[in-house]
């Protein structure tokens, strides 16, 4: 598969496939195709990986595009502002993400729930008890918020984080959460009680507009 990440602020990814290639998103994930691309919809590995999968921030069904002749194309449209990562993963590797990341990969990628086994990170660490776990062979896109800043971060640095601004990371990045120290800077800082703090070595992926920040920004209250 031969894929181009086109656009800026609401970017694209068209994928390029040979006859029997086959890419996956998420049920209503495509924005158009060439003919010559037949669609299956699936759980995509059962109901229950499906169910699992919901969880995760995706639908339970996924459709499947694979290629009935060579030189087709088929496109995927970012859903906000933002962009798109590319990942080319090798056997068994795996990154991290949060939910509704996801956008499409190849066939051979797995996407699974990745459950954090933290109480604390998951109730305050803005990114939730649960994220994505995908792991490859194969190449996969994810959406990010607004513009990314990728950091990488050795054995036992830390970095400390406003929730909900880690986008995706390397399997073996810790991630855990921190209390913001003194009444002051809790009540009258902005940063709320807790900060998420990640841990090396590996690479985090950071975005500058978490869709729930930007949500809470627009909200006008009525009345």
């Amino acid at each position: 598969m031969q894929a181009k990440i086109l656009g800026d602020s609401l970017p694209i990814v068209t994928c390029k496939l040979s006859k029997g290639e086959s890419v996956v998103t998420e049920s209503g994930g495509m924005s158009w195709m060439d003919e010559g691309i037949k669609m299956k919809t699936s759980t995509n590995g059962g109901i229950m990986k499906g169910l699992w999968r919901a969880l995760a921030g995706e639908s339970l069904f996924m459709n499947i595009y694979t290629a009935e002749k060579d030189d087709v194309e088929i496109a995927f449209s970012s859903s906000f502002p933002g962009k798109i990562l590319e990942f080319d993963l090798s056997q068994g590797e795996t990154i991290i993400a949060q939910k509704k990341a996801f956008l499409c990969a190849e066939s051979t990628v797995d996407i699974a729930m990745h459950f954090r086994k933290k109480l604390g990170a998951g109730f305050f660490g803005g990114e939730g008890f649960i994220m994505q776990k995908i792991t490859g062979p194969g190449k996969v896109y994810l959406e990010i918020d607004g513009e990314v800043v990728k950091k990488e971060l050795k054995a036992g640095e830390k970095i400390k984080v406003d929730n909900g601004y880690v986008a995706a990371m390397e399997a073996g990045v810790k991630l855990d959460i921190t209390t913001v120290p003194g009444l002051k800077n809790i009540m009258f800082g902005g940063e709320g009680l807790f900060l998420t703090t990640v841990e090396g070595p590996g690479t985090v992926w950071l975005q500058s507009m978490p869709i729930s920040k930007l949500a809470s920004l627009l909200y006008v209250p009525r009345g």
